[in-house]
């Protein structure tokens, strides 16, 4: 029998509204003694049942996974992910996308500058499948790169599924050609476990497309699923505005944004990351794209320190930082990293420069992104013009009843 959590008295108005989490202080007792990952039910302080989800000892002490008195089993699960790539079938994700009546029409996810699609399968071929709460499966992340599906679970009781998830995967994908399936959840679950195959081929390294750049990707060493898929939008609209220009993509990782700006025009890219491993990745692809004479450097090196030294030299920069604020509790030094970076990125481009900056902090809200950046151009007395909000993708979509979900927050910055 599954282990019941009580909610106190008026705790209960946010599962009400469909909220997926728990919090332990909405807790007032527990019922049974429920093992992290275990399926535990949730019932109002009256006796109500109102939702079932997976039990973490945590400040999120349930996931729910559903609000309505079903059976959360297989059959569950499969309409749940397929309902998933349907969505992504809808959009051309796969291919090229068909209206009722057979005939391609990717014409609302056409560029008006290059006419070309977003996400036409030659040009683009990995993408997030299952985002989260996005897709009604906390816990659960997933990208398509190229026929290796990368999952990654965010609580022990969806890496438990991982074995019954896989055999749906491979049943739901097989006609888009799922060649293997990897679990890259060694840093997102607690306790640890070991990134691995566990389905299909075992490449060690991976080719996948973006907009016509050929990029590497390593599973076992690459950060988040082995590349941020999140991006893809914003790369374009990189490239869109790259051509003639000197371009600055710092926390470059392995090139994405870097790419991006050569295959736009640029008249030279530098790539600035402090992992090494990532800089050596980068040049490779750069090279695998544009050869050996290709106007780009890849530096080794603290962004932070770097951009001290650089001085009118670059009319595009490119800020995509990792996570300074992981939590709530380390939020007031994230933005401070935040206004930092953003000031000393203001004082040095050149003016009339485009700032594309970024927090994918989840504890971060835009109207902090924005404040940060309201500071950081005072401080470098600077006077920046709001261009663009820049979100994620959309194969990110974000639950109408998570608003956290929206962890991606991105502006277009002219610096005069």
């Amino acid at each position: 029998m599954r282990a019941t959590l009580h909610l106190a008295p008026g705790k209960d108005k946010a599962v009400m509204r469909r909220h997926p989490w728990i919090f332990s202080g909405a807790v007032r007792k527990i019922v049974g003694e429920p093992q992290e990952g275990d399926m535990v039910d949730v019932v109002a302080a009256d006796g109500k049942w109102l939702a079932v989800g997976h039990y973490q000892s945590d400040s999120i002490i349930c996931k729910v996974l559903s609000f309505d008195t079903q059976q959360v089993d297989e059959t569950f699960f499969r309409e749940r992910l397929q309902s998933a790539i349907a969505y992504r079938e809808r959009l051309g994700f796969f291919g090229n996308k068909k209206d009722e009546f057979g005939v391609v029409d990717n014409s609302q996810f056409v560029r008006a500058d290059t006419g070309v699609s977003l996400y036409d399968s030659q040009l683009a071929n990995v993408f997030r499948l299952i985002h989260a709460e996005g897709d009604f499966l906390p816990g659960l992340v997933c990208d398509w790169y190229n026929g290796v599906l990368v999952m990654q679970a965010h609580s022990v009781g969806m890496h438990r599924l991982f074995p019954m998830l896989t055999e749906l995967f491979v049943d739901l994908l097989s006609k888009h050609g799922i060649k293997s399936v990897f679990d890259k959840s060694s840093a997102t679950v607690p306790g640890g476990c070991e990134d691995r195959y566990i389905w299909g081929d075992e490449p060690e390294e991976w080719e996948i497309c973006e907009q016509g750049n050929r990029l590497l990707i390593n599973f076992y060493e690459g950060q988040k699923t082995g590349f941020f898929v999140d991006q893809r939008e914003n790369r374009n609209l990189v490239a869109s505005l790259a051509e003639g220009q000197r371009v600055l993509n710092c926390f470059g990782y392995t090139g994405g944004f870097s790419l991006a700006a050569l295959r736009g025009g640029a008249s030279y890219v530098e790539t600035v990351d402090i992992s090494k491993k990532a800089i050596e990745l980068c040049n490779r692809n750069v090279t695998l794209n544009f050869g050996d004479g290709a106007s780009h450097r890849g530096v080794v090196a603290d962004v932070l320190k770097y951009l001290e030294e650089v001085d009118n030299q670059f009319n595009l920069i490119i800020l995509d930082p990792p996570a300074f604020a992981k939590n709530h509790r380390s939020l007031q030094q994230g933005l401070k990293g935040y206004r930092n970076i953003n000031q000393r990125a203001m004082e040095k481009i050149r003016p009339g420069g485009l700032l594309l900056t970024f927090s994918c902090s989840q504890a971060v809200s835009n109207d902090e992104f924005k404040t940060v950046c309201f500071t950081a151009a005072a401080n470098a007395h600077k006077q920046v013009r709001i261009v663009r909000q820049l979100p994620h993708a959309m194969d990110h979509p974000v639950s109408i009843y998570h608003p956290e979900g929206e962890y991606l927050k991105g502006l277009l910055l002219e610096i005069e």
